[in-house]
């Protein structure tokens, strides 16, 4: 099983791996679906950006509240469509991933022992402790670095 130490190196190198894997590639590309019900790669990205956020929310509730309810994630298909993530710029939406990403780090970096230890409940998993937390930050980035790969490569 890995370590907070190596989800965090994951967390770390999720925006240079992506950028390695648009990089040089047409807009046309970043914006063409590999499937009908797959995203196009531009729509990762400004999901990997949103998500961020949401991650760095519950972070934030945990730390300051005694075991707080997280508010539910959303439904992804529903903000890519809303959120119209095919007319987004996915190099200027890495780039927010990024900056949000390097601040959620500092953030981690942070913590106290005691802090890893902190939960909060999931509206799906459960209560969960930070370190379960960053363990499924993780596990996300890891999901949507491969999603993205194959949509580069016009793979589903």
């Amino acid at each position: 099983m890995p370590t907070v130490e190596e989800h965090l190196a994951t967390l770390g190198k999720t925006p240079d791996e992506l950028a390695r894997l648009i990089e040089g590639a047409p807009e046309a590309r970043l914006t063409t679906r590999p499937a009908p019900d797959a995203w196009a790669p531009t729509e990762i990205l400004c999901h990997l950006r949103d998500t961020e956020e949401s991650f760095s929310t519950r972070l934030s509730l945990t730390l300051d509240n005694d075991d707080p309810r997280w508010p539910p994630g959303g439904d992804a298909d529903r903000w890519a469509s809303e959120r119209q993530y095919l007319r987004c710029d996915g190099r200027l939406a890495l780039a927010a991933f990024a900056r949000r990403r390097a601040e959620s780090l500092a953030r981690l970096g942070a913590l106290t022992p005691e802090q890893w230890s902190r939960t909060g409940t999931h509206p799906k998993r459960g209560k969960m402790t930070i370190r379960d937390l960053v363990e499924f930050w993780a596990w996300h980035d890891g999901n949507h670095v491969a999603q993205l790969a194959r949509a580069m490569r016009g793979e589903p």
